[in-house]
């Protein structure tokens, strides 16, 4: 059975890392997890992404250990070891994807060869975690990522957890702002313009829990949900949108 928390952001403003969603997490997950496993691939200081997330998430009872983690690896072991990464991701009890560069952490599993094993193992019911860039990896693609493509993955097609696309960090337009560059919701638009499938713009403040054909919006802020041809429909937490884990393609 597929168990996501889609979690739009790490931080939420006049809180600490992960404070906003821990009780979520911790819930998520259960007493019988114990250790996830962190991917560190969407920033370049693994080692410091690593120990960030160890210490957060030991405050919630939970044990970290990093995939392909610096520091922990066999003596003149390859930094990008496609067996050992596999090894793990087939130990691990629970997976948390952060966030940073998408289309560096897409790419980099990719060269791992890693992106069908997890899926594969989430589809058959280890939890899934995932925050901004980790969200994104969650959809089909990552075309609706806001992140600029520092590397070329080898596809945008991602890990396809759920039918339908993310926006993570979703930004209303500012009354009266001054920039004439394109909105947040234009470039959904445009997105929609060349693709068919169900965009969900989340919030700073909120997050999505798939538990098999089951679909939560949970926080304190809410969601846009783009589909083409159609307005915006504006939601707000808490509500059920089972509905969008028919197939949207």
């Amino acid at each position: 059975m597929r168990r996501a928390l889609l979690v739009s952001n790490s931080t939420l403003h006049g809180h600490g890392y992960l404070d906003h969603c821990a009780a979520e997490i911790r819930a998520f997950l259960g007493a019988a997890v114990r250790r996830v496993l962190f991917v560190p691939f969407a920033l370049q200081d693994r080692a410091a992404y690593v120990a960030k997330v160890r210490e957060r998430l030991a405050r919630i009872g939970l044990e970290v250990d990093g995939l392909l983690e610096p520091g922990r690896s066999p003596a003149g072991a390859d930094p990008a070891d496609p067996e050992r990464a596999r090894a793990a991701i087939a130990g691990a009890e629970a997976i948390f994807v952060g966030g940073g560069n998408t289309f560096r952490l897409l790419a980099t599993l990719q060269n791992l060869g890693a992106i069908a094993q997890i899926r594969a193992r989430v589809l058959s019911g280890m939890p899934y975690i995932g925050s901004s860039a980790g969200s994104n990896l969650a959809c089909p693609t990552i075309r609706t990522t806001n992140d600029m493509p520092i590397v070329e993955p080898r596809s945008f097609e991602a890990l396809d957890l759920v039918p339908f696309q993310l926006n993570p960090h979703y930004l209303d337009p500012s009354p009266g702002s001054t920039h004439m560059g394109e909105t947040r919701e234009q470039r959904l638009r445009e997105y929609l313009e060349e693709n068919d499938r169900v965009v969900v713009g989340l919030r700073e403040g909120a997050w999505l829990r798939a538990e098999g054909e089951t679909l939560a919006l949970g926080g304190t802020t809410g969601a846009r949900i783009f589909r083409r041809g159609a307005p915006p429909e504006e939601v707000l937490p808490p509500l059920r949108l089972d509905s969008l884990l028919a197939a949207t393609a």
